[in-house]
C-alpha cells in the first residue's frame, strides 16, 4: 500500500501534468482558430477551381497536356501522405497512417511515398517503403511556399514518368472533434463522373487558345488542391491536439481528486492508529 508521502508526490506530479496540458490546450486552441479561418477562406476557391478544372478536363477535343495524360499501363503509383511533425495529438497520426497503410496494401503495382511531416516518414521508412521526397512544415501550419515546393516535386515526378499516378492522403477538417482521413487521386487530372458512371463531354470556345489556357490553369489547379489539403491537415492536427489535451487535463483533474481522497483516508487511518497506540500505552501504564 502506498504511503502518504508517495501519494502526495503523485498528486504534485498530476498537478504539474495538468498545468502543462492546460497550457498546450490553450496554444492548440489559438492555432486552431487561425488554421480554421484559413481553411474556411480557401475552401470555396478550392472547390470551385476543382469543379471547373474537372469539367474542362472532361470536354472533348482538348489538346494534350502532361497533367491530363493517363498512362496506358500504370507501373508505379505515389501516395502523398500529410501527417504531423510531432505527436500528442490524439489519434490524428494513427488514423492517417492506418488509412495510408491499407491503401498501399491494396495496390498491386509498384508504390512509393511522398511524405509531409515526420510521423509518416518515420513510420513507413522503418517498414521498408520507398520515400521519393520528404518535407517538413512549420509547427503552426504549412504556408504557400511549402505548397509550391511540394507541387513542383509532384509535377516533376509525374511528367518525367517516374510515377504513373499520384494520390493524396490527408485529413479533412470538419470540427475540433471530427477529422476524416481520405485518399483522392491528384494526377492525372480526370474528368468528373456522372450518375451513370460516364465522364462528361462538353464543348468550349477558348479565349485565349486551349493550349495556353490549360498550361496556365492546370498547374494552378494542382497547387490549389495541394495547398487546400495541407490547410485541412493543419486544422485537423490542431483540432485533434486541442481535444487530446483537453481530455488529458480532465483526466489529470480526476486523478488529483482520487489521490486526494486516498491521501485523506491514509492520513485518517494513520491518526487513528496513533490514537489507539497512545490509549493502549496509557492503559498499560495504569496496569
Amino acid at each position: 500500500m502506498a504511503t502518504l508521502k508517495q501519494i502526495r508526490q503523485r498528486i504534485r506530479a498530476a498537478k504539474n501534468t495538468q498545468s502543462i496540458t492546460r497550457a498546450m490546450k490553450l496554444v492548440a486552441a489559438a492555432r486552431l482558430t487561425k488554421a480554421k479561418n484559413r481553411v474556411e477562406e480557401a475552401r470555396p476557391y478550392s472547390e470551385k477551381m476543382y469543379e471547373f478544372i474537372l469539367s474542362v478536363g472532361g470536354a472533348g477535343e482538348l489538346p494534350a497536356h502532361p497533367l491530363l495524360q493517363r498512362r496506358n499501363e500504370v507501373k508505379k503509383v505515389a501516395l502523398v501522405l500529410i501527417t504531423a511533425e510531432r505527436g500528442l495529438c490524439g489519434s490524428y497520426n494513427t488514423n492517417l497512417l492506418k488509412t495510408a497503410k491499407n491503401w498501399l496494401d491494396s495496390q498491386t503495382t509498384e508504390k512509393a511515398l511522398v511524405t509531409v511531416g515526420k510521423k509518416g516518414n518515420l513510420f513507413f521508412t522503418k517498414r521498408g517503403y520507398e520515400c521519393l521526397f520528404n518535407m517538413s512544415v512549420p509547427t503552426a501550419g504549412a504556408d504557400l511556399e511549402n505548397a509550391v515546393e511540394l507541387t513542383n516535386e509532384l509535377e516533376r515526378l509525374f511528367t518525367s514518368g517516374e510515377v504513373d499516378a499520384v494520390y493524396l492522403c490527408y485529413s479533412k477538417f470538419f470540427s475540433a472533434i471530427r477529422q476524416e482521413p481520405r485518399v483522392v487521386q491528384l494526377l492525372p487530372i480526370e474528368p468528373p463522373q456522372t450518375e451513370d458512371g460516364h465522364g462528361t463531354s462538353k464543348e468550349y470556345d477558348f479565349e485565349p487558345g486551349p493550349e495556353e489556357l490549360l498550361s496556365l490553369l492546370l498547374p494552378k489547379y494542382l497547387l490549389t488542391v495541394t495547398y487546400q489539403a495541407m490547410l485541412e491537415s493543419s486544422a485537423s492536427e490542431h483540432g485533434s491536439r486541442m481535444t487530446a489535451m483537453s481530455n488529458a487535463t480532465d483526466n489529470a483533474g480526476k486523478m488529483i481528486g482520487e489521490l486526494s481522497l486516498k491521501a485523506n483516508r491514509v492520513r485518517q487511518a494513520s491518526i487513528t492508529t496513533e490514537i489507539l497506540e497512545i490509549v493502549a500505552g496509557a492503559e498499560a501504564l495504569k496496569n
